[in-house]
């Protein structure tokens, strides 16, 4: 009963902050209410439609935000994996991209809800429910020093959980700077290097930032050309190679992994990973703020979570057929495909001796190793340069608009989190270059091999982080004080529970075994720290 009342007072405080503010005083602060205002502070009015049952009208001033939300589902760093999973289990894990896709949506779900609901974003709410004491109280009334001493531990926990999803936005930032330095050089045939194409990034994302000013409506309609090419790109590579539909679907729609061992879990654990990454939460909980519903009105609240709902479904089912594109080209060409007949068909292919592609593909009998920049090469060398060049577009779409969603939601987090409102320059400078600079470093000092092995380690990446994102969506949309009648339901909650749970349990497992496979002490001890930290940090936002 206790701690029921303690959950209650925090979330009438979590209220009262969102309605007037990080405040004290009982009256809003307008100088604060202006602060809070984002550059995506356009609001579309939702028409006033006569009579009841859906409406199209109403879901096309709605569409917008889920397929700005579902670029994320189809960055550099998803294409990756799409193609190696295709390559190393054939149709066997189409099903874990399915169910890795409903799982994306149940948690985008959400976020969607917590935005219209309660008119703030899962950063600020996390701003206002973590700290029990701001640092502003502390400073207007210095405490006994027992109590600045709890004051700032504090802080820690909200510290700790915005740097996880900075590491995040940078991980998948540095996937969008890989994918797009290796679409410009094959593009250029090898005449633009690796190194090149990164730096060439700085430029393009500056480009592409200042689209916004046109408004917000023609910055979505981009969004939808980009995923358009992307759709027709990877979609024409589907149609040349024509996979066996029946596999297919057997591979989607039964679970199963016929001699799959620990390099297939490797790329199961990526699939998921890379699709549902832990900042895409924060980013579209935030722009369902775009839309202008009346929050007093309960049926607007609800008529505005099925429409958002509804599009979402859209937008990642769109997302869903362009990764199973990928996985299932490379599943039918390329699984078990042994290193002398990519050989025996590219030796001939002089277009491509820029690329220097035969050290990386011998005359064995290894299997055969794809990423994104060999997948390239060897779809060309298979089905004609024009399936070289439109697989290279469509990387590059992927990475251009995955480079803006990453940069708002870096903006929304970092004003949500800590409340700086910076200039998009001074944040896309502060994000760009911690991608950039080790991006750079391994593109000019090492080869394509390095890089794209660094995107299978980011994957991962994005998947130990998504419990980052899950834990405080779920969190606040079971407080019933809060959400109040479009609280999480107890079959719904169990549910998330259930698959976060299993997430961070496959996450562990495969710490653990890369762990026992450093062979090294020192190692061990370093990882093992760092382990129990992750660890209790998790359990801390579990019992908060």
């Amino acid at each position: 009963m206790r701690q029921d009342e303690a959950i209650t007072s925090d979330c009438s405080k979590i209220k009262r902050k969102i309605k007037y503010g990080a405040t004290s005083s009982s009256e809003p602060n307008h100088h604060e209410e202006a602060q809070d205002k984002t550059y995506l502070d356009e609001k579309v009015a939702i028409p006033d439609v006569a009579g009841y049952g859906f409406s199209f009208r109403k879901l096309w001033a709605f569409t917008g935000p889920g397929f700005l939300m579902s670029i994320a589902y189809l960055d550099p760093g998803n294409i990756e994996s799409d193609l190696q999973c295709g390559a190393v289990a054939g149709f066997q894990l189409l099903w874990v991209l399915l169910w890795a896709t409903i799982l994306g949506l149940l948690c985008q779900r959400l976020a969607i809800r917590l935005g219209v609901v309660t008119g703030k974003d899962l950063g600020e709410i996390c701003h206002y429910y973590y700290p029990k004491y701001p640092l502003a109280d502390m400073l207007k009334s210095p405490p006994s020093p027992g109590l600045a001493q709890e004051i700032l531990l504090s802080e820690v926990p909200r510290v700790l959980l915005w740097i996880m999803i900075e590491i995040a936005i940078i991980g998948s930032d540095m996937q969008e700077v890989i994918g797009t330095a290796i679409a410009f050089n094959l593009l250029s045939a090898g005449h633009i290097p690796l190194w090149g194409g990164v730096l060439i990034t700085i430029v393009d994302t500056f480009f592409f930032l200042f689209l916004d000013k046109y408004g917000l409506r023609k910055l979505e309609a981009f969004f939808g050309l980009l995923i358009t090419i992307m759709a027709v790109t990877f979609g024409y590579e589907y149609v040349v190679v024509r996979p066996n539909q029946t596999e297919v679907l057997k591979g989607m729609f039964l679970p199963y992994c016929k001699g799959c061992g620990h390099e297939e879990l490797l790329q199961a654990v990526g699939i998921v990973g890379a699709i549902i990454m832990p900042h895409n939460i924060y980013l579209h909980s935030s722009l369902v703020k775009t839309r202008d519903v009346d929050r007093a009105n309960k049926k607007a609240v609800k008529e505005a979570n099925m429409y958002f709902l509804v599009e979402s479904t859209i937008a990642l089912f769109v997302s869903f057929l362009i990764n199973l594109f990928v996985m299932a080209v490379f599943g039918q060409a390329f699984f078990h495909k042994q290193n002398k007949d990519v050989h025996a068909v590219c030796a001939n292919q002089s277009i491509f001796s820029n690329h220097s592609i035969f050290p990386n593909f011998p005359d064995d009998n290894n299997t055969v190793s794809v990423d994104i920049f060999q997948g390239g090469i060897i779809l060309g060398c298979y089905f004609g340069p024009i399936a070289l060049y439109i697989w290279a577009v469509g990387i590059l779409a992927a990475g251009q608009s995955s480079t803006m969603t990453g940069t708002y939601a870096g903006q929304f987090v970092m004003e949500g989190f800590l409340k700086l409102h910076w200039s998009r320059f001074a944040r896309v400078v502060f994000t760009r270059s911690f991608a950039i600079l080790p991006t750079v470093f391994v593109a000019a000092f090492r080869n394509v091999e390095d890089l794209t092995g660094l995107n299978d380690l980011l994957n991962v990446l994005q998947s130990i982080l998504l419990p980052f994102a899950v834990i405080p969506v779920l969190t606040f949309t079971s407080m019933q004080p809060l959400m109040q009648d479009f609280v999480n339901g107890i079959i719904g909650k169990v549910i998330m529970i259930l698959i976060t749970g299993l997430v961070c349990a496959i996450n562990l497992y495969f710490v653990v075994t890369t762990i026992m496979g450093l062979g090294h002490f020192v190692y061990y001890i370093v990882i093992a720290f760092v382990l129990v930290a992750y660890v209790a940090f998790i359990c801390y936002l579990v019992r908060k």
